[in-house]
């Protein structure tokens, strides 16, 4: 089980019927009803895809903004875009650039380089573009902490306008113009903006033509909106659903290029395809330090350039995955190596890769199901990147401890920043404390969110073809997940050289093919013959002309029988150690036989050369139930364990996530017999 807590949603039937009526699918009416859409107004507002654009001159500054463009365009003066190095920076450094060339205007468009420069403006690059007679710097997805890159941009004789999406500091850079959604003094009603849409934004103010202006540029706003993971309501939806067209449709050179080279070429385009495919390639380009790959791919009208840049960020994508995997490794042997870090996981790495740690720290935080710090070292200082886990707040809290660092920016959920090595192991502790404090506010979710339990004659292909009136789908409008329950386990295969677990499901006469990627059964903790819960998204499996329903499974728990016996178990247990008087049927669940002792030891000792990682006592009770295919007894587990680690034969220790079970046998013979708890199981001691 990935997730604590599964937080099932419900519909009324009503309700559901009500939007069948107005033209809905069953499927689509349920889920549109267990997210509060309970008429049919409510739901076309809900999934409405023309939502009209808010006014640019809305935006704090913006008019300013504009007025300084115009001016630099008119006098003939050399600008530079600054962007940043992910899908929406480059989108953004795009747009501006082709919509300020299309004026007329000299442009330079700048993104630095992720290695040797960082995040944002910075000295080296101001000072060589002021060297190359840039009069104006417009940033774009970057720029609102740079408060001492401002100074310099004046005492280099460059004027600056800033335009961003990320979280604002308290003091504004000293800017010709500083525009940012989050701005406190901002009245623009969407603060969801990506970068992309901000710059959007400034050249809809330029232009006077906001609708024009979208149909040039959706597909590139639609990239670095979904991308970027923008909350996909109001405009945001009305500009990635008319750049899915677009690019679906007519896509520009660039964009078919990297679609014929990841062999998706001819699909309609959506924000998984995006998210899955089309954004690592693109974000590969500024990872592996060649951006400029990405920035020449999309402003290109050269097909056959474009298809040689489209090869090169598939390289580089593939590079970028093995460096991945090395760092994963890498972090995993250091949590598994020490003592599990609790709460929070903080790691500084002296060889790793700057370009690939954000990726592997969201995988750690979700794997660990905590906020993840990642600290790349060099010398005396790491920069960092940060992903969050449980609705953590990053930027608030590097605000907060921003004394132990030398500088940070970024949002809620992802955020960079630079650190000295002496104030690593402080940050960690303070950092470690402000999540427990989060914890206990009750605010923290790891749960999985559920729309609603579903019976199988209601995932037909017409019903689960129909789900896409739920697109674009995101960020405000994720994917439907389902859930069914009393499903009995038939058949379980890995697939994909072992990585994929594929099973085929029952329920009644209904039969259900699911696919659970990136786990295994073991992983999963599931056998032939089980009886389980899963949650799911459906989707069409088409092939060789067939069109069948598949599950891709989000999640998989034994069912509420078993999760009942594991209730009692646990407060059975409670008793046991709180050396409270046990009746005789406690004491005959609870005191273990030898062959209980034999089945665990022999898994544990199976598995691994010094130690065993579980998520869960449950789960490694069933697991050494079925090495030996006897009945699950989790009590008689639990108590196994701890009778082991009383007597020096291991040693456990409890992680974030993980259960650490290592081996410690002693050289010499040990009488289990003479156990503390075992001798308080014997039945002269119960309290009958």
């Amino acid at each position: 089980m990935k997730y604590g807590i599964w937080n099932v949603g419900g519909f009324d039937a009503a309700q559901q019927q009500s939007l069948c009526q107005a033209g809905y699918s069953p499927l689509t009416a349920a889920v549109l009803c267990s997210r509060g859409c309970a008429t049919p107004d409510q739901a076309r507002a809900y999934l409405a895809r023309d939502t009209a654009p808010e006014d640019p001159l809305k935006m704090r500054d913006m008019d300013k903004a504009a007025a300084r463009v115009r001016q630099a365009l008119e006098r003939g003066e050399k600008i530079a875009v600054f962007g940043d190095y992910d899908v929406d920076g480059i989108t953004a450094t795009c747009l501006l650039t082709e919509f300020l060339r299309g004026l007329g205007g000299d442009i330079t468009p700048y993104i630095p380089g992720r290695i040797e420069e960082g995040y944002g403006l910075n000295e080296m690059a101001l000072t060589g573009l002021a060297q190359q007679g840039i009069k104006l710097v417009i940033t774009v997805d970057c720029g609102i902490t740079a408060n001492e890159e401002a100074l310099l941009c004046r005492k280099l004789g460059m004027d600056l306008v800033i335009t961003d999406h990320h979280e604002c500091k308290d003091d504004l850079p000293e800017a010709v113009a500083v525009v940012d959604p989050h701005r406190k003094d901002c009245p623009y009603p969407n603060e969801q903006l990506a970068g992309v849409g901000v710059a959007l934004k400034l050249a809809c103010a330029l232009s006077g033509d906001c609708e024009g202006t979208l149909e040039k540029c959706c597909d590139l706003v639609c990239l670095g909106t979904v991308a970027d993971v923008m909350l996909l309501r109001g405009e945001n939806r009305t500009f990635v659903s008319r750049g899915l067209e677009k690019m679906t449709e007519s896509p520009r050179v660039g964009i078919r290029a990297l679609m014929e080279e990841c062999g998706c070429e001819g699909q309609s385009v959506t924000a998984s395809l995006i998210g899955y495919t089309l954004a690592p390639r693109i974000n590969a380009a500024g990872r592996m330090g060649e951006v400029d790959v990405a920035v020449e791919l999309f402003l290109t009208q050269d097909e056959e350039r474009a298809a040689q840049l489209a090869q090169r960020l598939c390289r580089m994508n593939r590079q970028r995955q093995s460096v991945e995997t090395e760092i994963y490794n890498d972090a995993i042997a250091r949590i598994d190596r020490f003592e599990p870090q609790q709460d929070v996981i903080v790691l500084a790495g002296e060889d790793w890769h700057q370009g690939v740690v954000g990726i592997v720290a969201s995988r750690l935080a979700e794997e660990f199901r905590c906020p993840t710090f990642l600290i790349c070292m060099d010398g005396d200082k790491g920069k960092a990147s940060s992903r969050s886990y449980g609705g953590f707040n990053l930027f608030g809290a590097l605000e907060r401890f921003s004394g132990l660092l030398e500088s940070f920016g970024g949002h809620e959920l992802a955020a960079g920043f630079t650190i000295r090595r002496e104030n690593i192991d402080a940050f960690r502790e303070e950092m470690r404390k402000a999540v427990r404090e989060f914890r206990a506010t009750g605010e923290y979710r790891q749960a999985l969110e559920i729309d609603c339990e579903v019976q199988p004659q209601l995932l037909t292909v017409a019903n689960v073809a129909a789900l896409e009136e739920m697109e674009p789908c995101g960020a405000g409008c994720p994917r439907p997940v389902f859930c069914m329950r009393d499903l009995t386990v038939e058949q379980l295969s890995a697939v994909g050289g072992g990585k994929h677990l594929r099973l085929r499901l029952r329920k009644g006469s209904a039969v259900c093919n699911a696919i659970f990627f990136s786990t295994t059964a073991t992983d999963a903790d599931v056998a032939l013959g089980d009886t389980i819960e899963a949650a799911f998204q459906a989707q069409i499996n088409d092939f060789r002309g067939s069109r069948t329903v598949q599950l891709n499974l989000v999640d998989v728990r034994q069912n509420e029988a078993h999760r009942r016996q594991a209730e009692d178990a646990a407060a059975r247990y409670n008793a046991i150690t709180a050396m409270q008087p046990l009746d005789s049927e406690t004491v005959e669940l609870a005191r273990p036989q030898r062959r209980d002792f034999v089945a665990l030891w022999n898994y544990l000792t199976a598995c691994a050369d010094d130690h065993v990682l579980e998520d869960t006592l449950e789960g490694l009770a069933r697991k050494s139930a079925r090495a030996v295919n006897a009945p699950c007894n989790l009590l008689r587990t639990r108590i196994c364990v701890d009778v082991m680690e009383e007597m020096g034969l291991i040693s456990v220790s409890k992680g974030v996530k993980t259960l650490r079970i290592t081996l410690t046998p002693p050289k010499q013979k040990v009488d289990l017999e003479s156990s503390r708890i075992l001798s308080w199981l014997l039945p002269s001691d119960t309290g009958e």
